[in-house]
């Protein structure tokens, strides 16, 4: 842990919310140097809501009327992140683009997760996909988001070799696990100033001597 001051998260969530779950488990360890300032919502009913909850964060969700114009939605997104100060906006199973409201007001530092091993895979069905392809090596990816889906510039990634024998649910329970790992681990990258972007790549700095 360092002795700069935790960054501030906003969490993008659609779902059950299994990596916000992830991030707040490593910060209540004392591995991750951040805080959880806001978890946002595409969806009242996500799962990922309560676990903010629990967990004492405040939460925000979007209806259904504001998203039916995705730049108005996203300029209440990208104000509602100023205004608490957020330091890297976290996609966590956000089922949605986000838009240029919150990729000008946070350049280069909203983080998307995707599971597979991009640029192969890309899209919403990136497991079953790579299944159906046959693949004998997967992963996950860790990214900066940018105006194309599942594109922007590479954090961090992470190899799975798919057993033989396995199913698809077999596969996504194992790309889960290396999520939710993978993602604080990088988020802690973050944190410790180590992340730097050089056109369409990233530089990863070496640890700071201890």
């Amino acid at each position: 842990m360092s002795d700069r001051r935790p960054i501030r998260l906003g969490v993008l969530i659609s779902g059950s919310g299994t990596n916000l779950q992830a991030i707040i488990d490593r910060i209540a360890a004392g591995t991750l140097d951040a805080e959880v300032a806001i978890v946002i919502s595409s969806r009242p009913s996500a799962y990922g809501l309560k676990r903010a909850e629990a967990a004492g964060i405040q939460t925000m969700t979007l209806s259904k009327e504001i998203y039916a114009d995705p730049i108005t939605a996203d300029e209440v997104i990208a104000s509602t992140l100023l205004r608490e100060k957020v330091d890297y906006v976290i996609m966590a199973g956000y089922m949605r683009m986000v838009h240029a409201p919150i990729l000008q007001a946070f350049q280069n530092r909203v983080v998307n997760l995707h599971p597979a091993l991009l640029p192969s895979f890309r899209g919403a069905h990136a497991i079953q996909d790579a299944f159906d392809y046959g693949v004998k090596v997967t992963g996950v990816t860790v990214h900066f988001a940018d105006d194309k889906y599942d594109c922007g510039p590479i954090i961090a990634q992470r190899p799975l070799a798919v057993e033989e024998g396995w199913d698809v649910d077999e596969l996504e329970v194992h790309i889960h696990q290396i999520e939710h790992v993978l993602y604080p681990d990088t988020i802690q990258l973050l944190a410790e100033g180590r992340v730097h972007v050089d056109g369409n790549k990233v530089r990863i700095d070496p640890p700071a001597e201890a």
